[in-house]
């Protein structure tokens, strides 16, 4: 997704948000001092209850970041923190050099309106007005001529797929189409940042999966920054580019995917993961066989490129695959290095995770 990818959209340092109870006595004295768990189970001690944990993360530009975990795990309560949907208790959310947390109302409706995207798995559509009023909503409260709100809401209804369904309501909508509904709304206001909190759980699994085309579809075409929650690992593994688990209101293991796969921290990342076929999870350049030498006459793929992708190639292509880097040959992926590689990950993910 280019250079820019390096820098930092938004930042999460050292979050809290604790429900019930005093905590502020913690925060002028304990934070940095005492463990994340030993102080989140002082205040459990004291009736506080810590939905979220010392949380921190980057957000770069034009990245999917996707935080996950059980029900209670505290990824919800993470992005309506970013968010300022709640209020956290302490920490900083750092969009584009400013602390969110410090912003007045005033400024923060502001930000809201102009860079702020969102949405929920609740579509929250207007019943009242139509799809293109729906749409167009947030841009009649950012004041815009009637002009600007037409055209920039039927750009995002061509981009969602919803040419044709401008005049209808949402009770005539399907599940899937609300949801284009509510995603092409979001983006009605060209939000510089993307919050998505489990947009796609309510849908059935076809349409799930068509949603998550979609999304794909329309992220390669804007390079959103975009944080995403969902409990779904194979959800996760289709759209992240990075990815925190969370566990208890704190950070379990953050990276990619497929770092998380073949690195578990724990027991609870390992089960997040011990279903997900390896043959999605390893690229090109994970599986290249250092003993096969590159000829022009193998067909070439680029080191990105998930061994899934690779297997119907290397079914016709016996001598194997020239694997690509930035144009220049980087080795040769083989059926021998293909099987070798997942067998030694198998082994791997087999052998017993330290707790």
């Amino acid at each position: 997704m280019g250079d820019e990818k390096n820098d930092v959209k938004l930042s999460c340092r050292h979050l809290w948000k604790v429900y019930r109870g005093s905590s502020a006595p913690y925060f002028k004295s304990e934070v940095g001092k005492t463990g994340v768990r030993e102080l989140s189970e002082r205040m459990r001690d004291d009736g506080a209850i810590p939905a979220a944990a010392d949380v921190n993360f980057d957000v770069h530009v034009g990245e999917i970041f996707v935080i996950m975990g059980l029900s209670g795990s505290g990824k919800s309560t993470v992005v309506r923190c970013l968010s300022r949907l709640i209020e956290a208790t302490h920490g900083e959310v750092v969009l584009d050099g400013e602390d969110l947390l410090k912003k007045s109302d005033k400024d923060l409706i502001d930000i809201r309106r102009h860079k702020m995207g969102m949405v929920f798995q609740n579509f929250g559509l207007m019943p009242h007005l139509s799809v293109f009023d729906n749409i167009a909503f947030p841009l009649s409260l950012q004041g815009l001529p009637r002009k600007e709100q037409i055209e920039k809401a039927q750009r995002v209804i061509e981009l969602v797929g919803l040419e044709g369904r401008e005049t209808a309501f949402p009770r005539q909508l399907s599940g899937g189409q609300q949801q284009r509904v509510g995603i092409a709304r979001s983006l009605a206001i060209e939000p510089e940042i993307w919050f998505l909190d489990e947009p796609f759980s309510a849908l059935d699994p076809l349409i799930r999966r068509q949603m998550q085309d979609e999304f794909l579809r329309i992220q390669r075409s804007l390079q959103k920054s975009i944080v995403f929650i969902t409990h779904d690992f194979l959800e996760a593994l289709r759209i992240a580019d990075r990815m925190m688990i969370m566990r208890d209101g704190m950070v379990v293991q953050m990276g990619t995917p497929a770092e998380l796969i073949v690195n578990p921290a724990d027991d609870y990342v390992a089960e997040f993961t011990e279903e997900v076929p390896m043959v999605r999870v390893l690229k090109a350049e994970n599986v290249i066989d250092r003993e096969a030498s590159p000829q022009d006459s193998m067909p070439q793929q680029d080191s990105d490129c998930s061994v899934e992708q690779l297997l119907p190639l290397l079914a016709s292509h016996k001598e194997g695959i020239r694997i690509m880097r930035d144009g220049s040959v980087l080795g040769v992926v083989t059926s021998s290095s293909v099987i070798a590689a997942l067998a030694h990950q198998d082994t791997n993910r087999g052998a017993e995770v330290p707790a």
